[in-house]
Formats: C-alpha cells, sequence, structure tokens
C-alpha cells in the first residue's frame, strides 16, 4: 500500500534536503523530517549542492519572488526562461496611467515623449469608451456592470498600444533556487542597466535568504561567455524586412499519418502527446505589436526570441482602426513625430526602447513542438484573446492545415471580436 505525505511548512532548502535524501537513503521522509529538524538543511546544501555538482538537489526547494516599479522590458527579459512561471500586470484590464516611467536618459527630450504618449493615453479613455458603446450597445439581459467592465477592458486593449515601454509593471516569479541562479547568472549581464541592477538585488536578496544555494564561485570564463550571449544574442534582429507571416517544418504529412485516429478523437480542452514533439518543429516568423508579443511570450513550451522593440516595422494600424474617426488624425500625428523625436535621442537603440510605444510591430520568431503549436493556435484564437494575436493565431491554425489537412483543430474562427465576457474575467472580493 502506498504511503502519501505532505510536508510544506518547511523552508525550501529544507525541502531540497528531505527530497535529497531519497537518492542516498531507503528510510521514510518521516525520518528524514526528523534529520531536518536536528541538523538543519544548511551544512547539507554546502556539503552537496554548492560545490559538488549536485544541482539537482536545489532544483527540489523553490521560492517566489514579487518584483515592482519595474519597466515593461526589464520585466520581459525576467520572463524571457522556458522554466519561468509567474504573473505580471495585465495593459488590458489595468488602468495604466498613474504608473511611474522608466527613463533612462532623462532629458526635456527624453520626457516630452512620455508625457506625448501618456497624455493621449490618459485624454483619449473617455472618447473610445464612449465609441465602443456605440459600436457594441449593450444587448437584453446583459448585466450592466459587466457590460461596463467589458467597454472598459476594450478600451485599454485599443489604447495600450500608445504605453511607452518604460511603463513600469509589476510580476511574480516562482522559482526553484537552481533555475533562479541559472536565470540570474545571464541576467547579471543583459545589455540594459535596468536589468543588471535587478538581478544584483534580486541574488542579494536570495544569498541573504539562501546562503547555503547561492555562494557559487564565479568563473571567469563562464562569465565573459555569458557576457557575449547577451551582447550578441539577446535580441533578435533579422538582416531582413520580414514579410507578416511565414513558417517553416521539418515535419511532414507522412510522420503524421499514423496518428490520424489520435488526431480525430481528441477531446475539446485537450492536448496532444508530448511524445509528438519527437517529429519535428514549425517556426512561424511574423510581425505583430510588441504589446501582444508580451501575451504570446507567456508560452514556455518552445523557443520564442525576444524582438528589439524599434519603429522601423511601422505601428500595428489595428490600434489606429479602433479609435473614433476624430481621434485618429491626432493619433497618425502623435506616431510621426514621435519617431522623429525618437529617432534623433542620443542613446543605443536598446535604450531607446523605454520610449517606443507597445502598438509598434516586432519581428517575432517562434519555434514549437506539434504538440506545442497546436496549444498556441487554440488557445489564442479565442475571441478573449487580443485581436492582433488572435490573427496570427488563426494564421498559425491555417499553417498547422498545410502540414496536415487531416488534423483536427479545435480552433475558434469565429470573426466576432466583441465578447461581453470579457467583463468577467476579473478578480474580485466574495460578498
Amino acid at each position: 500500500m502506498a504511503n502519501i505525505f505532505l510536508y510544506d511548512e518547511f523552508s525550501p532548502e529544507d525541502t531540497a534536503m528531505m527530497q535529497a535524501l531519497y537518492s542516498r537513503s531507503p528510510q521514510s521522509v518521516v525520518e528524514h523530517v526528523e534529520k531536518v529538524k536536528q541538523s538543519g538543511s544548511k551544512k547539507f546544501m554546502e556539503r552537496f549542492y554548492v560545490g559538488y555538482g549536485h544541482q539537482s538537489i536545489a532544483d527540489c526547494g523553490s521560492t517566489t519572488l514579487f518584483i515592482e516599479q519595474i519597466s515593461i522590458l526589464a520585466d520581459k527579459a525576467i520572463q524571457d526562461w522556458p522554466l519561468y512561471s509567474g504573473q505580471e500586470t495585465s495593459t488590458r484590464y489595468v488602468d495604466m496611467s498613474k504608473q511611474p516611467i522608466i527613463d533612462p536618459i532623462n532629458t526635456s527630450e527624453s520626457r516630452a515623449i512620455l508625457s506625448a504618449w501618456m497624455k493621449f493615453y490618459l485624454n483619449s479613455q473617455p472618447k473610445v469608451e464612449e465609441y465602443i458603446k456605440q459600436k457594441y450597445p449593450r444587448q437584453e439581459g446583459e448585466k450592466e456592470s459587466v457590460y461596463d467592465k467589458a467597454v472598459k477592458a476594450r478600451a485599454f486593449d485599443s489604447l495600450r498600444g500608445f504605453l511607452p515601454a518604460g511603463i513600469t509593471t509589476q510580476l511574480s516569479w516562482h522559482t526553484n533556487l537552481r533555475q533562479a541562479w541559472d536565470k540570474l547568472s545571464l541576467l547579471r549581464h543583459h545589455p540594459l542597466p535596468e536589468v543588471r541592477i535587478i538581478a544584483e538585488k534580486i541574488y542579494k536578496l536570495l544569498k541573504g535568504k539562501y546562503p547555503s544555494s547561492f555562494s557559487h564561485i564565479l568563473d571567469e570564463r563562464q562569465e565573459e561567455y555569458r557576457c557575449r550571449i547577451n551582447n550578441e544574442y539577446n535580441y533578435y534582429r533579422p538582416s531582413y524586412m520580414p514579410a507578416s507571416f511565414f513558417y517553416s517544418t521539418s515535419i511532414t504529412a507522412e510522420q503524421l499519418e499514423p496518428y490520424q485516429s489520435l488526431f480525430r478523437s481528441r477531446p475539446e480542452k485537450t492536448g496532444l502527446p508530448h511524445f509528438l514533439a519527437e517529429l519535428g518543429v514549425i517556426t512561424f516568423n511574423f510581425l505583430m505589436d510588441y504589446g501582444s508579443f508580451r501575451d504570446i511570450q507567456r508560452h514556455r513550451n518552445g523557443i520564442c526570441r525576444m524582438p528589439l522593440l524599434t519603429t522601423d516595422f511601422g505601428f500595428n494600424s489595428w490600434y489606429l482602426e479602433q479609435l473614433p474617426y476624430e481621434l485618429q488624425p491626432e493619433a497618425e500625428q502623435l506616431i510621426s513625430s514621435q519617431k522623429q523625436a525618437i529617432a534623433q535621442l542620443n542613446a543605443a537603440l536598446e535604450i531607446k526602447q523605454y520610449y517606443i510605444a507597445l502598438g509598434f510591430n516586432v519581428a517575432c520568431r517562434n519555434t514549437y513542438s506539434l504538440p506545442a503549436a497546436v496549444y498556441v493556435a487554440e488557445l489564442r484564437s479565442g475571441k478573449g484573446v487580443h485581436p492582433t494575436l488572435r490573427k496570427i493565431a488563426h494564421q498559425m491554425h491555417y499553417a498547422i492545415m498545410e502540414i496536415y489537412p487531416e488534423m483536427k483543430m479545435l480552433t475558434d474562427l469565429d470573426p466576432d471580436e466583441w465578447d461581453v465576457r470579457r467583463g468577467l474575467a476579473d478578480i474580485t472580493q466574495k460578498n
């Protein structure tokens, strides 16, 4: 008969020690718990984790960091990790007008750029909300409070494109101790000074809390290599003007044919089995606004390159199309003048990102196995997804169907973008 125990009252290092003892002892965890209580995990972690290469021990202890008042750019840098777990502030549900903005250049010119974006974002909200109400009037049976929340959320959808990437946000990062160090060892060399400072703060905080797990001796050759990775390859910068959408794949229809019954019988909201990942990958290349890139980057089961935010690929037209007619000329003039002002800033391209609005397109390159590609296409095709990302999800759907026309896809291809249920997607206190 199986014996099952739950111990979640211990620190991450204690939990790691209790699990590690399984590898060297046939004793029950009940006895291991007593060892932890008697000796503590500090000496154990020093002996077997740091310095002895047994890094899997640190996989067994996890912690959660809450990181606030950092730019969206820094937020994305932390989340640029295949094992990232956490949450962040949503620009689709939160009014960002009162958020501080990171201004690394801090000149009158740079401040003017940030101010112009935020002025348009704030002043346009009432007009956009009224326009949405006229375009999608409340239907009979729809609760007024839910409808009003849906309208406000849609207004944020439309106006988030005018938020500068330097706007501050907050996020959580749930990680095991090993992954924390592996990620921080790269972030310490990130091209953005803000990210390097954040990485150092996190490292000091973790080292103070878990000194046994963060007493690494830095190797000069490793440090030089990590520095090169960040300087040369952190941002994806295609040397050509990418098309709006194209894909390539190593998966063939012949490979998929033996699994046809598996595809046909798949129920709704059920993923394909992971072993199908061995058949190859699909690489999607597309242009999409940085705001929606933030959404698709959350899918960790694949490779999502970090694009450099520039004005080179234009401002996504969807954001302009959602504005009332009288606001569109003002928005177009703002975008044009802001592009010129950003170009004249005396700063590196990486730093100029702080002043570029989220509505500007970036070159995205995402590589997924078949199960991951199907999952992303289906999940991001729903009407609750931001329309600019939903469009890409539909294109992914058609790409997968080209590879294997017999594939059963559970994608929402309904062209209707308005869904009052957006007003229900909230966290509220129970009465």
